[in-house]
């Protein structure tokens, strides 16, 4: 996972990388229980419960560029099959697009599981 991003950004950065992940998450949770809980089930069930999850893993930073993909791809999907609410799923298609590229930042799940380690040699 190491490999999939240069460094783990903090400072202004790291922050506005975490302000992003909450932001898309969030938005992606919502959309996934209006859609399942609407009294007409929307046809897009099954898609949208998928982003929901990957909306959770993105709020924790866990999996980041795999989650941020996945949304990515579900999002544009969704843009295609219903052109009404388009522009926002593509929206998302997009946040979900440059999260996948930048990665999670400090604060997230991914820095502190696959960041990177300091070794310190023991004395002799």
């Amino acid at each position: 996972m190491q490999r999939l991003f240069s460094s783990f950004a903090d400072g202004w950065a790291g922050g506005g990388l975490l302000a992003q992940r909450l932001l898309t998450g969030g938005a992606l949770i919502y959309r996934g229980v209006a859609c399942a809980t609407a009294t007409p089930i929307c046809g897009a069930v099954v898609p949208e419960s998928i982003a929901a999850v990957a909306g959770v893993l993105l709020i924790a930073g866990l999996w980041t560029p795999i989650a941020g993909v996945v949304v990515a791809i579900l999002e544009a999907c969704l843009a295609f099959m219903s052109p009404a609410n388009g522009a926002r799923a593509l929206f998302l298609a997009i946040l979900g697009a440059t999260l996948a590229m930048i990665g999670p930042g400090t604060w997230s799940v991914d820095a502190w599981v696959f960041g990177r380690k300091r070794i310190v040699p023991p004395d002799v």
